[in-house]
């Protein structure tokens, strides 16, 4: 299981809550279920999401394995080049 902390746009999406526990395997069961169990969360996940584990920022490679207790932050994703 990982506490998932979200940035504050997201928490309105989450019922409200800044942190979330989740029981996942990989980053792309992570972000499945929360759009599950936050069906508000589904499109920002999709398009405007970053997760930070543990120090890393991972854009697109959802197939990461999440370890025990691992800091995850959802973040807006940002644009730059």
């Amino acid at each position: 299981m990982v506490d998932v902390k979200l940035w504050a746009g997201l928490v309105p999406l989450a019922d409200n809550q800044q942190t979330v526990t989740v029981e996942a395997g990989t980053v792309r069961e992570l972000l499945r279920q929360l759009g599950d169990r936050y069906p508000g969360l589904r499109e920002p996940i999709k398009n405007e999401v970053a997760v930070v584990m543990d120090g890393t920022i991972y854009r697109n490679d959802w197939s990461v394995e999440l370890p025990e207790n691992a800091e995850v932050f959802l973040i807006r994703r940002l644009a730059g080049g």
